[in-house]
């Protein structure tokens, strides 16, 4: 920082005899020599005296550095935000689902992708819903990058929820809209700066989950056979996203839609010519990636009747890849 710019200000006669010096900036004054031999290289005529001097160092050292922190009042306050966070584990409800990866607990970043109507939006929605509907100080953050979001949808999932603070869900329920990737870097140096600067004894709930819905239109206009700018991009992207996991303990959800992968997909236990959209640049940059389909039930006798399936495909974060899956008639 530049000595002019210190508050409370330092003399200006000192400043303009240090500039005249080439000792513009704190660093120059604190690390480029010893200070007596600054000392030394004044004028005579300014009229400092060392002890006057050596005082106004010690000024620029004290107004330059950290304010101090006791390690207990930091580990105490670790203790609490870690209470804080998992006081829920982040659950689905759906036990069997929720074993897949055990529970979306942060900090983690997990892929949602499927075909069509699969219900990867569903899912992330009930995760999220029933997660604000237990817990009154969390909130969480939606990022709807095609304006597709529906309130009558969680209006009618709200019903279903019977969690001590569902009628304030609404409340801690924050939906951005964001069409192209500039937009959702804004969205998230917005969360960044709100949670960096969030007094942890405040009244304002704390962001525990952040869900992307859907990836897939934000990365994939921008990813050419070609050029490596968008794979280069993609990838930045998703580690900033596992930056924000760490550093704020978040659940950050990216759902993602799915390409057709001839004659089929060999990583899914039911067979299916679909996988994940975005190419193998992005398959290892989430920690998890969670399938989801549905097919004609083959267990009932009822031609509406399909069933749901759930698969995680990768995972550094659960034991082994597993599956689930539930016969339901429409």
């Amino acid at each position: 920082m530049r000595l002019q710019h210190f508050s409370p200000p330092l003399p200006e006669r000192l400043i303009k005899a240090l500039t005249d010096i080439s000792i513009r900036t704190d660093t120059d004054l604190l690390l480029s020599e010893d200070p007596t031999k600054i000392f030394m290289r004044l004028p005579p005529e300014l009229g400092f005296s060392l002890l006057d001097f050596r005082n106004a160092v010690a000024k620029v050292a004290e107004l330059a550095s950290a304010s101090s922190l006791h390690g207990d009042a930091l580990l105490e306050k670790e203790r609490k935000r870690q209470e804080d966070i998992f006081a829920d584990d982040m659950l689905v409800g759906v036990p069997d689902v929720d074993a897949l990866l055990g529970g979306f607990s942060p900090p983690q970043v997990v892929e949602v992708s499927g075909d069509h109507l699969s219900g990867k939006t569903a899912l992330a929605l009930q995760l999220v819903l029933r997660h604000l509907s237990l817990v009154s100080e969390s909130s969480a953050l939606w990022i709807d990058s095609s304006g597709e979001f529906s309130t009558e949808r969680v209006g009618l999932m709200l019903e279903q929820m019977n969690g001590p603070a569902a009628h304030t869900v609404l409340e801690r329920l924050q939906v951005s809209l964001a069409f192209d990737i500039e937009a959702v870097h804004d969205v998230l140096e917005n969360l960044r700066q709100s949670l960096s600067s969030r007094d942890s004894d405040g009244d304002v709930p704390a962001t525990r989950c952040v869900v992307i819905d859907s990836i897939t239109p934000l990365l994939g206009p921008m990813l050419s056979a070609t050029s490596s700018q968008g794979h280069a991009i993609m990838t930045t992207f998703m580690r900033q996203l596992r930056a924000y996991a760490d550093s704020f303990s978040l659940t950050i959800i990216v759902i993602n839609a799915s390409t057709k992968m001839l004659p089929r997909n060999p990583e899914t236990v039911f067979e299916t010519a679909r996988k994940p959209a975005l190419g193998p640049s992005f398959t290892f940059t989430p920690d998890a990636t969670l399938w989801l389909s549905q097919r004609p039930s083959e267990e009932s006798a009822d031609e509406a009747a399909t069933t749901h399936v759930a698969e995680v495909l990768r995972s550094r974060i659960s034991v082994s890849p597993a599956h689930w899956r539930e016969n339901t008639t429409h």
